[in-house]
């Protein structure tokens, strides 16, 4: 009986820390979300909101790293639930560092608002961020079914995003090309892309520790990467 009760605490601890990574993952959605609408809107205030936001995402990283030390200090997991432990460390770091780049677009917001609009750019952002926060969702919900086959689809579709930030790089390039008096105005906008394609990384990271949870292993390393702007001389270095 005592084994058993061990056995029920351990599991009710870890789906407490489950509900806080959901509700982490959450916040961060949300925050992808609220940038990239504070950009194409031009809405400083909104952008104000996901700055002050971020600290909620940090509070909750904090707290979920605290009682999964004290769940392994406590419980003594074995190999198998030590291994669910530590993919929540992993997936609450990975959640933490997009909520830092969502807070980041929103911070370039109120600069780029004093700036004439590139034509179709904060469109274009948009629609970029609306893809990585649907593959945020999808990574998520197969934490929580355990669906490596929806986690690999997610790793697949990164490809789509640093597709999105190769055109968006080309694009700003050629704004500046023809026009100097843009150069400022795209080189927020660049950094906002590159943060995009960063944060699409980071839900692959997750969705990573998904399949690892489920098989016992990471997928096969050398994943095709889409971003070709740091090695095409045609396109520069950044």
């Amino acid at each position: 009986m005592s084994e058993q009760h061990i056995v029920k605490s351990f599991d009710r601890d870890l789906e407490a820390i489950q509900a806080q990574i959901m509700k982490m993952g959450g916040l961060v959605e949300e925050a992808i979300l609220k940038a990239s609408q504070s950009l194409e809107e031009r809405d400083e205030e909104l952008a104000e909101k996901v700055r002050n936001g971020d600290q909620a995402i940090d509070d909750l990283e904090l707290l979920i790293n605290e009682n999964t030390a004290q769940l392994i200090a406590l419980r003594a997991p074995a190999a198998s639930d030590l291994r669910v432990i530590l993919s929540v460390m992993k997936i609450a770091g990975n959640l933490e560092r997009i909520g830092d780049y969502a807070k980041n677009m929103a911070k370039r917001t109120g600069v780029l608002v004093q700036m004439s609009p590139i034509t179709g750019s904060h469109a274009a952002l948009r629609r970029m961020a609306r893809e990585v926060q649907l593959m945020l969702k999808d990574a998520l919900d197969a934490y929580i079914q355990r669906d490596a086959e929806l986690a690999m689809d997610v790793i697949h579709r990164d490809e789509d995003v640093d597709q999105m930030y190769n055109a968006l790089f080309r694009e700003f390039l050629t704004f500046m090309m023809e026009d100097p008096r843009n150069i400022t105005a795209c080189m927020h906008l660049h950094f906002i892309a590159k943060n995009t394609e960063r944060m699409g990384d980071h839900v692959t990271s997750i969705a990573e520790q998904v399949v690892y949870l489920v098989k016992g292993e990471l997928p096969e390393a050398g994943r095709p990467k889409g971003d070709q702007t740091s090695i095409d001389p045609k396109l520069g270095k950044v």
